[in-house]
């Protein structure tokens, strides 16, 4: 089977988050000390299946990067296309200024294993320990291990965010089915 090539022109290095970002746009919330903050996040991987870890950029600038490095926990909230306003609206204000719960009128949820709340108008809750901190002053790279999760019967039917950069963002699309092809064996 041959493959068509394609033209291809230059393209400036500070925009290829355009095709690179990973998906989907979560809300990470965090607590420190009794003070609940959320923050908007692009920035993330998943690291390996088991145990579950993420990594995840926040940078020392941000309001929650301290709360995280403190209380070392989190909860990783995935929204819903429908939520998108708000998405746009928490990444565009500081939790040191803003009750972000209150603010955005999201309801949070009692989470089991860590102190941090789950979003409750999010379709999946992934509640997070910090596991590895080793990059996390170079890098403001967080390793987490996900210790519970949360996930709603319908969230194989809600459409995803995805962030291209410069205020864009695009929707999760059709699913295309190889389970066929899939071989167990590629997970290790």
């Amino acid at each position: 089977m041959t493959h068509p090539t394609m033209m291809k022109e230059d393209f400036p290095v500070s925009n290829i988050r355009h095709f690179l970002e990973p998906g989907p746009i979560v809300l990470v919330s965090s607590q420190w000390q009794a003070q609940p903050n959320i923050m908007t996040l692009g920035w993330h991987m998943v690291m390996a299946f088991s145990p579950s870890l993420i990594g995840c950029v926040i940078a020392a600038g941000n309001h929650s990067h301290a709360l995280v490095h403190h209380s070392g926990e989190c909860v990783i909230n995935i929204p819903s296309a429908s939520l998108v306003d708000t998405v746009v609206s928490i990444g565009n204000c500081s939790g040191s200024e803003v009750d972000k719960f209150k603010t955005f009128d999201l309801t949070p949820g009692k989470a089991e294993k860590v102190g941090a709340p789950l979003i409750e108008e999010c379709y999946a809750s992934f509640e997070c320990q910090l596991r590895d901190d080793a990059m996390v002053e170079r890098y403001n790279l967080f390793i987490f291990e996900v210790v519970k999760a949360h996930v709603a019967p319908s969230a194989d039917d809600e459409e995803s965010l995805h962030y291209r950069g410069m205020g864009e963002f695009m929707l999760s699309g059709n699913t295309i089915d190889r389970t066929a092809l899939f071989k167990p064996s590629m997970l290790v």
